[in-house]
């Protein structure tokens, strides 16, 4: 089954009650049982769901893996990883990663022990000299967020082959359409469905998808035990943006283009930030992994301070100035004030997250209507 007909069809089964076409939402806690332990397949609604199992067996699908767990939201979803480890375990994450990510690492987990080691992945060498007899995860994230940087996921496979280690990749920016991690040697793909893969911003969720039976049990034993696991009614809005994910991809990758071209061309930008240019340092890379460039696009003005900066977002119509991403909306953000103000002045200013840095989610809007509000946007 090709991807397209994955979003629609992947891991679904018409409802077996009436054969509805779409799946219901089975907004119930509880299930009758004939006897004690013996049911229809469901006994509680945290520990399974049949919206959410659906939604799981898409997630799957599309990913070309084996098992799904959804939750409660993305980072839900990370923290369930976490919770594979142990005290005195560490962790090789991205440097540049989603600040909510770096929060849950250096403050949650830390103070149970866990060490994470923020490295530059760009170069794969890097991560071996961090790697010794407590590491136990890499955590990558490609494209990042907000830099686009990009990582090699096979050379990461590699090393974590290489000591035995977990590999987990966040596909957030990617989604299944651009990028399979699972394919390309990684055990665990992470998913903030609340994004691309929701596609109309009204739900939080988020999604992990791995092919090996013995880690996805120990995952929904924590999905369980731990119980942050989504609602019916936010399962069947995130299968119902499966089922278009794959033309709204399209759309954000083609309006993407047109869009990272203009500002490279306008003469008010400093730096555009977009793995489809060949002048992007991995490009190659994300040619060899990734089938197209997304709509993810940070940028650099020549604006002088934060108060000319927040007067370019702000003069944004089309543009929403808003948190999130992935939505057919465009929206524009502010990372170092928004989404990474987690992330110490000087850890972000060394990443690259300075006070000019404006990140846009490039949506399915005309992309001449687009163009024509960044243009009023940059006039200074």
């Amino acid at each position: 089954m090709k991807f397209n007909t994955k979003t629609i069809h992947g891991g679904q089964k018409l409802d077996p009650a009436y054969g509805a076409v779409m799946t219901p939402i089975y907004q119930t806690t509880t299930y009758a049982q004939q006897a004690p332990g013996n049911h229809k397949g469901y006994a509680y609604s945290r520990s399974g769901n049949p919206t959410r199992h659906a939604l799981e067996n898409a997630l799957a699908s599309i990913e070309n893996g084996q098992y799904g767990l959804a939750f409660a939201s993305g980072l839900a979803a990370i923290d369930a990883v976490c919770k594979l480890l142990n005290p005195g375990d560490e962790v090789i994450c991205t440097n540049n990663v989603y600040g909510g990510s770096y929060r849950l690492f250096t403050t949650t987990y830390k103070k149970f022990g866990i060490t994470c080691h923020f490295v530059n992945m760009e170069t794969p060498a890097n991560i071996t000299s961090y790697i010794n007899s407590n590491t136990k995860l890499l955590w990558v994230e490609t494209p990042t967020n907000p830099m686009m940087n990009i990582i090699d996921i096979e050379a990461c496979a590699y090393l974590a082959e290489k000591h035995g280690l977990l590999l987990a990749v966040d596909n957030t920016f990617a989604t299944p359409y651009l990028q399979q991690p699972l394919n390309l040697g990684a055990h665990i793909v992470m998913h903030s469905a609340t994004k691309y893969l929701g596609g109309h911003s009204d739900v939080v969720l988020g999604a992990l998808v791995v092919n090996n039976q013995d880690l996805a049990n120990q995952l929904y034993h924590i999905q369980n035990a731990s119980g942050a696991v989504c609602g019916p009614q936010d399962s069947f809005l995130v299968l119902r943006g499966l089922k278009t994910l794959h033309v709204r991809m399209q759309r954000h990758c083609e309006n993407g283009k047109a869009i990272a071209s203009f500002l490279k061309g306008h003469p008010n930008i400093e730096n555009v930030y977009w793995p489809g240019f060949p002048s992007h340092p991995n490009h190659d890379i994300a040619k060899k992994q990734m089938s197209d460039f997304g709509g993810m696009i940070s940028f650099t003005t020549k604006a002088t301070n934060y108060q000319d900066t927040l007067k370019i977002i702000q003069r944004c119509k089309l543009f929403t100035l808003a948190e999130s991403l992935g939505g057919v909306e465009s929206l524009v953000g502010h990372p170092a004030s928004m989404t990474h103000a987690s992330v110490p002045k000087e850890t972000r200013e060394a990443l690259g997250i300075s006070d000019n840095l404006i990140r846009l989610s490039v949506g399915i809007e005309d992309v001449s209507d687009l163009i024509a509000d960044l243009e009023h946007a940059l006039l200074f």
